[in-house]
C-alpha cells in the first residue's frame, strides 16, 4: 500500500453479545492477503475480548497489532485514548493494510465517526464501512426494552411519549449508522424469527441497507471489507437519538466485576448466570473461570439467559484466577445481589 493512501478502517458495532469478537476472529483467519490491526473497546475496567483476539494472533495480525482500550468509551475519550491509539497503529514498523475497530456493546457509533475528522488523522485514515451486528434471535424477540408490552401500552395512553429505553436507543443508533447489517446467530432463529428480525431492522434503518444472515461469524470478507464508504464524510445520512448533543453518557449502564476461586461444578455456575438474567435483569456476563482439575481456562460468554462456555487455552504461567464481568442497566444492577448469586458456595467453588 502506498504510504500516501489512507488506511481503511472498518467499525464493527452491535449490541452486547451479538458476536463482534467472533466475527473479527473469522476476519483474522481469512485476511485476504491483508495485514490487519485490531482495536478493541471494552465497557468496564476488565477486558476479555482483547485477550481472546490476541490468542488468535498470527503473521497477518501479530499480537502487537491488537490493542485493547478498557474502562472508557473511545468516542467519549477521543483526545486521550482513541487518537493516540490510532496514531500508534499507523506508526507500526509494518504499516497495517486495514484496521478493525470493535466498539463496546454499549457504544454509539456516530460520535466515533466524527473523531475521524480530527486534524491529526483525517488525511491518513478513512472509515471503509460500519458493520452492525444484530442478534437475530434477540431482535426477533424484541429484547430492547425490559417490558415491551408495558412500554407500548404507555405510549398508547400518552401521545407525548416518544422516547425509547436506553437499550432500544443503542440498537437504533447502531442500525442507523451502519453500511451493512449482519444478523448473527441465525442458526438459533427459525425462518419466522429471521423474517421478524429483518422486519425490525428494516423499520429502524433510515435507508436501504444490505441485511445478511450469519452463523458463528462466518461470512465472505469481501462482503464487508472494501466498501469504500468514507463514512466520516456521510455523517448527515446517519441519524442518531443524540444528534445535537455534545456527547453521550453511559450512566444508563453499570458493570460489576466478580472474582472467584476455582470452581468444581461448571453447571452450577451456568445455572447461577441464568438466574442473574432471570431475576436480576443482567444483560451480559463474560470472563474466564478456573475449573478444578482442568489445565485449560474456561471462557464464559452469556447474553441474557443464553450461556456459552468453552475451554479456550491452557492457563500456563498465568494465575488461575476466575473473573467475571457482569453488565446491566444502571437502575437494575444490585451489586450485592449479584455477588450473592455468584458466591463461591452457590457456584460450587
Amino acid at each position: 500500500m502506498s504510504e500516501l493512501a489512507k488506511i481503511p478502517v472498518t467499525v464493527i458495532t452491535g449490541f452486547l453479545g451479538s458476536g463482534k469478537t467472533t466475527l473479527i476472529r473469522h476476519l483474522m483467519a481469512h485476511p485476504q492477503g491483508k495485514r490487519l490491526a485490531v482495536l478493541v473497546n471494552e465497557f468496564g475496567s476488565v477486558g476479555v475480548d482483547g485477550d481472546i483476539l490476541k490468542s488468535c494472533a498470527d503473521e497477518s495480525c501479530p499480537a502487537e497489532n491488537i490493542v485493547e482500550l478498557a474502562n472508557g468509551c473511545i468516542c467519549c475519550t477521543v483526545a486521550d485514548d482513541f487518537i493516540p491509539t490510532i496514531e500508534a497503529l499507523m506508526a507500526l514498523p509494518v504499516r497495517p493494510d486495514h484496521i478493525l475497530i470493535e466498539t463496546s456493546g454499549l457504544a454509539l457509533p456516530k460520535p466515533l465517526l466524527k473523531a475521524f475528522d480530527w486534524p491529526a488523522i483525517r488525511s491518513r485514515i478513512t472509515v471503509d464501512g460500519v458493520v452492525a451486528l444484530a442478534d437475530a434471535e434477540a431482535v426477533a424477540a424484541g429484547r430492547f426494552a425490559p417490558d415491551v408490552a408495558a412500554v407500548d401500552a404507555q405510549r398508547l395512553a400518552d401521545d407525548s411519549i416518544d422516547h425509547e429505553t436506553p437499550l432500544s436507543e443503542v440498537f437504533e443508533d447502531q442500525i442507523s449508522c451502519a453500511d451493512i447489517v449482519l444478523m448473527s446467530k441465525a442458526d438459533l432463529a427459525d425462518a419466522a424469527g429471521l423474517a421478524a428480525a429483518r422486519a425490525v431492522i428494516e423499520a429502524e434503518a433510515p435507508r436501504k441497507l444490505p441485511i445478511i444472515a450469519m452463523e458463528e461469524g462466518r461470512i465472505d470478507p469481501r462482503l464487508i471489507l472494501g466498501l469504500n464508504a468514507a463514512a466520516e464524510d456521510d455523517i448527515a445520512a446517519r441519524p442518531s437519538h443524540h444528534d445535537g448533543l455534545d456527547d453521550h453518557e453511559h450512566d444508563d449502564f453499570e458493570t460489576v466485576v466478580i472474582d472467584l476461586p476455582e470452581i468444581a461444578e461448571p453447571q452450577a455456575l451456568h445455572d447461577a448466570i441464568v438466574r442473574l438474567a432471570r431475576e436480576r435483569k443482567v444483560l451480559r456476563v463474560k470472563g474466564y473461570v478456573a475449573v478444578a482439575g482442568k489445565p485449560m481456562r474456561m471462557l464464559v460468554q452469556a447474553v441474557g439467559e443464553r450461556v456459552r462456555a468453552q475451554y479456550d487455552r491452557p492457563w500456563g504461567d498465568s494465575p488461575r484466577q476466575s473473573r467475571l464481568v457482569v453488565i446491566g442497566e444502571h437502575d437494575d444492577i444490585d451489586a450485592a445481589g449479584i455477588r450473592a448469586v455468584l458466591a463461591p458456595e452457590a457456584v460450587g467453588a
